[in-house]
């Protein structure tokens, strides 16, 4: 079987202690011994020398290494590799993603349209879609599927994906005893997660007021229980599928391409029973043939609609337990390509220079969350100032190594030159002389917490002294098991916290709500832009901000087009009022054998096999 060691991720990128690093520096050299390769860099870019050479298969045959065994093949509990890439390869949506410009291409849906509001989407499927037991796709099956999405509820690991579906939130029916007329109003449930599109409603002055909003029992109406939402997805028939979004979305086509909103055949009760099962039936370009210790295979499937423009005749995913099995599988000839690997900082320098070493910015960010509850971390200036005092490429370059990307936005693919950070000690020291600290003078020392882990030490104690050399600001770091930190970050025991998190979409308002959650309370907004300002200069094109200010002009969030909503307007008001410090952007890291074509890594994880092939015909230079 094959498999890939995915593309480093930020989660992945921080577990090795500094024993691994020493043992794992003992075995590169070893390696570079035994494989008389030499170890003195090379010049980066330098395509015609790669790490390994072999020759390439003789058939259609992909051999991929990308992590360890994947636990489920059920699209819902798909957030990374191996499990996205396999879903990705069996299973078709109604888009997919083009693996360059991760823009969204028509997949099981051949077209789509949209209301004038962006907020009712049609689909229109194929009609020659078909499952791998060769019944056909039909329009009930998205439905029956996405409901079912909804039913698992938080069981979900990227429910959030579905917030903006109208009726998504479905609840399971719970007997409970007749309330009494003063409890009818009342609801004393488990608050909602906080939603993004869980904007409130603005009520019109000629309106009736909802059943809601009428007058309590005490006033001597009763009000009557609010009518269960309707799923807003719906057949109007076999081929035609309609979505009804609470916000608008102009991007939904692209979000729909995620792998959760794949279709699964029947009730999916199946996986309950044998997650990684090879019976499934899927309506991808491949289909699963085994699955075992040794890995999944999957082959060409003879019913999907598209099937002539596929290369590949079989797929071998091949498990490896760590990044150095991995290097050894694909030094070797055993794997053509290898993804999803933690590589060392040692191991990269080493590879980065040959020809079939590949990266790509991952769509994901680490980054410091700041406790705004507490003073002076309450006052804007000061976590500007925390903000822009931080020399990034000193971070990356020198504690990381190189194996990250300095975060100058909050999105990676972020290019809004309004929303780019940048290094600014003077503007800083001045930030916080207007919040009554010149020269740092009366600051509390700020309670730093990080996880325990190597590398976020170092990234820690660089931070620190950066803000004591150019603040002079002191900082104390607290250490907590990874297992502790979203206790730490509930209790707000902390001044500012580590965090890290993966984007799964490139959408813009997806990702900023993960970064922001709750953002979306109009008086907070209000209060934002009322509060008083307080004079100091700011340079033309600097990242302005929302809230208390320091400048000597008015702050306001972006201007709002008309069908912005308020959780809209909300979300870029935290984005410009440095809630959260952005440090770096994970790389994410793969090794592609020459002979394999259209392979491409990208931020999201999501290679297409349906665009790979082998040249049968390449070979390596010691043949030539």
């Amino acid at each position: 079987m094959s498999g890939p060691p995915r593309q480093l991720k930020a989660s992945a990128r921080t577990k090795s202690g500094r024993d691994r690093g020493y043992w794992l520096l003992a075995l590169l050299v070893g390696l570079c011994i035994l494989a008389s390769i030499s170890c003195e860099p090379k010049q980066s870019g330098n395509t015609d020398s790669f790490y390994a050479e072999s020759p390439p298969p003789r058939k259609q045959e992909f051999r991929w290494s990308n992590g360890k065994l994947p636990k489920s093949f059920d699209p819902s509990q798909a957030t990374a590799p191996p499990e996205t890439d396999i879903v990705r390869s069996v299973y078709e949506g109604l888009t997919d993603l083009d693996s360059k410009t991760l823009r969204e291409v028509p997949a099981a849906a051949e077209k789509w349209s949209a209301s004038a509001d962006n907020r009712t989407w049609t689909f229109q499927l194929r009609k020659d879609a078909k499952w791998s037991n060769g019944e056909p796709l039909t329009a009930r099956d998205f439905v029956r599927s996405w409901k079912r999405l909804a039913e698992l509820g938080d069981k979900v690991p990227n429910r959030n994906l579905l917030d903006n579906i109208v009726g998504s939130r479905i609840k399971p029916e719970v007997p409970a005893a007749s309330p009494t007329p003063s409890e009818v109003n009342r609801d004393t449930s488990k608050p909602e997660p906080a939603s993004q599109y869980a904007a409130p409603k603005r009520q019109q002055a000629n309106e009736t007021p909802s059943v809601e909003t009428q007058k309590s029992p005490e006033a001597g109406v009763l009000a009557k229980p609010a009518e269960k939402e309707k799923f807003g997805v719906e057949a109007i028939n076999d081929l035609e599928l309609k979505v009804s979004l609470i916000a608008s979305d102009k991007d939904f086509p692209r979000l729909v391409a995620n792998p959760l909103f794949r279709p699964v055949y029947g009730d999916g009760k199946y996986f309950d029973e044998n997650p990684t099962g090879v019976a499934v039936i899927t309506n991808g370009p491949f289909k699963i043939t085994s699955s075992d210790q040794n890995g999944v295979a999957i082959v060409r499937s003879d019913q999907y609609w598209n099937r002539g423009s596929v290369t590949l005749e079989s797929v071998s995913f091949v498990p490896a337990a760590s990044a150095e099995k991995a290097l050894d599988l694909y030094k070797s000839g055993d794997v053509d390509t290898v993804t999803n690997a933690d590589f060392e900082p040692l191991a990269l320098k080493l590879l980065s220079p040959y020809g079939d070493f590949r990266q790509a910015t991952h769509n994901a960010l680490n980054f410091y969350e700041i406790n705004t509850s507490r003073p002076p971390f309450s006052d804007r200036r000061v976590r500007e100032a925390l903000a822009i005092s931080i020399e990034r490429d000193r971070l990356t370059e020198g504690e990381m190594k190189g194996s990250t990307e300095a975060a100058y936005h909050f999105l990676p693919y972020d290019t809004d030159p309004a929303n780019k950070l940048s290094l600014d000690l003077d503007r800083a020291r001045k930030l916080l002389l207007a919040a009554g600290f010149p020269n740092g003078e009366g600051f509390p020392d700020i309670h730093l917490v990080v996880n325990r882990n190597e590398t976020q030490l170092r990234i820690a104690r660089s931070v620190a002294r950066m803000w004591k050399t150019n603040l002079n600001l002191n900082a104390e770091i607290v250490v907590k098991e990874t297992s502790e930190m979203e206790a730490v970050r509930n209790s707000g025991d902390f001044d500012v916290i580590r965090r890290g998190v993966v984007f799964s979409t490139v959408d813009r308002k997806t990702s900023l709500a993960a970064l922001f959650p709750g953002e979306s309370k109009a008086d907070e907004i209000r209060q934002q832009n009322s509060a008083e300002l307080t004079p100091v200069p700011v340079k033309p094109g600097e990242l302005r901000s929302s809230g208390p200010s320091d400048t000597s002009e008015p702050h306001t969030h972006p201007a709002a087009s008309p069908d912005d909503t308020a959780e809209e307007i909300a979300t870029d008001a935290a984005l410009f009022d440095f809630k959260i410090i952005p440090l770096y952007f994970p790389v994410s890291y793969g090794l592609v054998k020459p002979y394999v074509q259209g392979f491409e890594l990208n931020g999201l994880d999501a290679p297409s096999l349906k665009d790979v092939r082998i040249d049968s015909d390449w070979q390596p230079e010691s043949a030539k």
